[in-house]
């Protein structure tokens, strides 16, 4: 008859003989105690010995999983490290490089930061000038984790802030600054003052990361304004070359004009001299004859009056006619005629015309005294 059929009397799940009482837990821990002992080589005795054996056994696995749970407490700081321990998910404390020891999971936990690591990340943006230009700015940022404390509990994310906080530096910085000193001699101001601007905002946020360098790798204008900026900058390059070009003008007329400023000052100034010495002389010549005058009226005037007219006569043409021997006057014009025949016998001549005529077209130094020196014996 098989197990399941009605009156059977007897139930498959009962090893206690089939009298339907409950199942003999002695019995199942005994069997499991066997079963231990077997696997770790004991071997079964009556039922005191079994028992105590049993329980020694349970001991020394027991004292065996104690062992090895805190054996998984020992840990190793690399020199380059700091760890950070938790207590129930709280800092304890942070320990130096070397082999420590901590309570094992789950009462603590440790957290490993490297502080002398320098991480790196680039970052490409684009932003507007303060003269409403694109442009294009590569930016790579290197930064160390100083503070371990800092570092695990301010910031939730701290690589992330430090990417948001280097975006919204470098667009405050170059904003403020126009297209031409950003793509030309600017980069290395703004790399400067970026990380100055990175720097602050990441202790007032409490990271515990220090950036220790900024580097404008490139910044340059988009590709769709390709054409307008070349033209921006060839007319940028002309302009220096004829802000250049002017600069050696300058350089060349400004001493020239100079010189001939200093020659013609230094002329005024002899010019001056020389006219305050004349002034001076014709003073006190005058001062001279005016005593001579008032010693000798009639005598001086007189003799500025022939002075005077050898003064005209030496510097005028002369024609003296012997009208002796003769009663005719010729009217000729006879200066003319001793023009022309001057001119054709390459000097002067004499004419002869039923009188002597003798041309006398003498300089003053030829044929009269200087005024001065007459009028200088005079008043001796």
């Amino acid at each position: 008859m098989a197990w399941n059929e009605s009156g059977n009397g007897k139930n498959p799940w009962d090893r206690s003989g089939g009298n339907g009482g409950p199942p003999d837990l002695d019995k199942i821990v005994r069997d499991w105690q066997k079963r231990f002992n077997a696997l770790f080589g004991g071997r079964g005795g009556g039922n005191g010995g079994g028992s105590g054996f049993g329980g020694m056994t349970i001991s020394f696995i027991f004292v065996l999983a104690l062992v090895v749970w805190a054996a998984t407490g020992v840990y190793r700081i690399n020199d380059p490290e700091r760890g950070v321990i938790l207590r129930f998910g709280a800092l304890h404390k942070i320990t130096n490089p070397g082999l420590q020891w901590r309570l094992p999971w789950p009462i603590e936990s440790v957290e490993k930061v490297n502080i002398n690591q320098v991480n790196r990340f680039n970052q490409q943006t684009f932003m507007l000038t303060s003269d409403e230009n694109i442009v294009v700015v590569d930016l790579s940022v290197q930064y160390r984790n100083v503070n371990p404390e800092k570092y695990l509990f301010n910031v939730r994310d701290p690589e992330a802030t430090l990417n948001d906080v280097s975006e919204s530096a470098i667009r405050e910085v170059v904003g403020r600054m126009e297209m031409d000193f950003v793509l030309g001699t600017g980069r290395a101001e703004i790399a400067h003052q970026t990380e100055k601007l990175i720097q602050e905002t990441l202790d007032e946020y409490g990271t515990g990361i220090i950036v220790t360098t900024v580097n404008l790798q490139d910044a340059n204008f988009p590709g769709q304004v390709e054409a307008a900026v070349q033209d921006a900058i060839k007319a940028r390059e002309d302009k220096q070359r004829f802000s250049f070009e002017a600069e050696s003008y300058a350089n060349d007329i400004v001493p020239r004009a100079r010189g001939e400023a200093q020659r013609r000052v230094q002329d005024a100034e002899a010019y001056k001299s020389r006219v305050v010495a004349d002034a001076e002389g014709e003073a006190s010549r005058f001062e001279q004859l005016l005593t001579e005058y008032q010693q000798a009226p009639g005598v001086t005037r007189e003799r500025l009056y022939i002075e005077a007219i050898e003064d005209v006569f030496a510097n005028s043409n002369k024609v003296l006619i012997d009208t002796e021997g003769s009663g005719n006057l010729l009217y000729l014009p006879i200066d003319k005629m001793l023009d022309r025949s001057s001119g054709f016998s390459g000097g002067g001549s004499t004419m002869q015309s039923g009188s002597s005529v003798n041309n006398r077209n003498s300089t003053p130094d030829q044929n009269s005294r200087p005024r001065d020196n007459r009028r200088t014996r005079g008043s001796r």
